[in-house]
């Protein structure tokens, strides 16, 4: 049973690369060719990091643009109905760094504590240096915590759970980009009203992930990933339809059945008219 469901999904990875290859190509606007740009938002990245350029266009479609500052950066464009409609936020704090600087800070504080409560003038207290110097370490430990937080948003596909978009920036970049949410999930679910069946829509997300691994939005194995995840996910779908088929005809030959013994049997004190 084991080669046999082998053999079975081989000859369904080869029937979809099949119709991968032979798809109809899709004409998929750009930022310069839309028809349509309804809105757009930059949002910077850290030092190291691309900038990125997000724009809704013709209603159905993400435009990705991300920029460095001595190199090239990557241009593509998503169809929104094979985007899953929660994306990812996440926020990452230098707690090392949050800790240090809370340490100093409650050290400034004692230091001030005991030059307040001495009868001696403050500025020829001998906790003033020392204070002074906690107070600025705490300064420097805590804006170093805030320089180093990440933020971080990414979109994933809804079957294939393949990145179609990853940006790390710093401190604020999720604030930005929660004026740009509204906008895309009022999109979503736009394009999610134009699905087809399931099956056609699982066929339709390989050929979106099959295109942008031809832009390098995704990589090699991020593809055969998505690839293996959305054929799972079409098996299970089948299986589900067949099973309900199958429980029908059960179901529907059990009803004939009892009929056929409702028409058998005779009448109490009676006698059978059946001949």
């Amino acid at each position: 049973m084991r080669h046999g469901a082998d053999w079975w999904m081989i000859g369904l990875m080869a029937g979809v690369e099949h119709i991968l290859l032979e798809s109809d190509e899709r004409d998929v606007p750009t930022l310069e060719t839309a028809r349509r740009i309804h809105v757009r938002i930059a949002l910077p990245g850290r030092s190291w990091r691309p900038s990125l350029e997000l724009a809704l266009i013709d209603y159905y479609y993400l435009s990705v643009r991300t920029s460095r500052a001595r190199s090239a950066g990557s241009r593509y464009v998503v169809d929104l109905r094979f985007v899953d409609p929660a994306p990812k936020l996440c926020r990452r704090h230098p707690w090392g760094w949050i800790a240090a600087g809370a340490v100093f800070l409650a050290l400034a504080i004692l230091g001030v504590r005991e030059i307040a409560a001495s009868t001696a003038p403050w500025w020829r207290h001998e906790w003033l240096p020392a204070t002074a110097a906690f107070f600025a370490v705490a300064a420097g430990a805590l804006s170093l915590a805030t320089l180093r937080t990440t933020e971080t948003l990414t979109l994933f596909s809804e079957h294939g759970r393949a990145k179609f978009l990853s940006h790390e920036g710093g401190a604020g970049t999720l604030r930005a980009f929660r004026s740009f949410l509204p906008w895309l999930e009022a999109h979503l679910r736009i394009a999610r009203a134009r699905r087809r069946d399931r099956a056609e829509h699982l066929r339709d997300e390989m050929r979106e992930h099959f295109r942008l691994r031809g832009t390098g939005a995704l990589t090699e194995a991020e593809y055969e990933t998505a690839k293996r995840r959305i054929l799972a996910t079409h098996g299970l779908s089948a299986a589900g339809g067949r099973s309900k088929k199958a429980a029908g005809r059960v179901k529907s030959a059990a009803v004939r059945r009892r009929q056929a013994l409702k028409q058998e049997t005779p009448p109490r004190g009676g006698v059978s008219t059946r001949t």
